[in-house]
């Protein structure tokens, strides 16, 4: 999201989803972006609403009610394998648990792996995950005009 600059896009896919009758939250991960509250900065900016901004502590529960979790741009932060893929550098590392959605739509410029260099499982399961892969001002752009 931030090297697209597309805060203000994921805004616009928030209203319209909001305008259909869906609850959003954002969940932001400790660690995500440059520096902690990168994110945070980034989606006030674009005028969402501070007290809709949730720590990966306080939203990771809802993961497992949510009808679809959109990620944009991350990878290791939601990469389930830190939970079970021992010796590697994310194992034991908190992960947002958007795997218990039951849909992922996943946002992201490649199927490479993250900064840790751990394969992401998400990126080849076969059922309940849709990859939109490119540009992330592209690729929300498209998911707008789809919904």
């Amino acid at each position: 999201m931030a090297l697209a600059q597309a805060q203000h896009l994921v805004k616009q896919l928030s209203d319209k989803l909001e305008a259909n009758g869906t609850q959003v939250l954002y969940a932001i991960h400790p660690v995500a972006g440059r520096m902690p509250g990168h994110m945070n900065v980034l989606l006030c900016e674009a005028d969402v609403p501070y007290e809709k901004l949730h720590e990966m502590e306080e939203v990771n529960p809802e993961f497992d009610s949510c009808d679809a979790a959109i990620i944009i741009g991350a990878n290791d932060v939601v990469n389930p394998a830190a939970r079970d893929a021992e010796g590697t550098p994310i194992y034991g590392m908190p992960v947002l648990n958007v795997d218990h959605a039951k849909h992922i739509i996943i946002c992201n410029y490649d199927l490479k792996p993250g900064y840790a260099g751990v394969d992401n499982p998400l990126y080849s399961r076969k059922e309940g995950v849709s990859l939109l892969l490119g540009d992330a001002a592209e690729t929300l752009s498209q998911l707008l005009q789809s919904i």
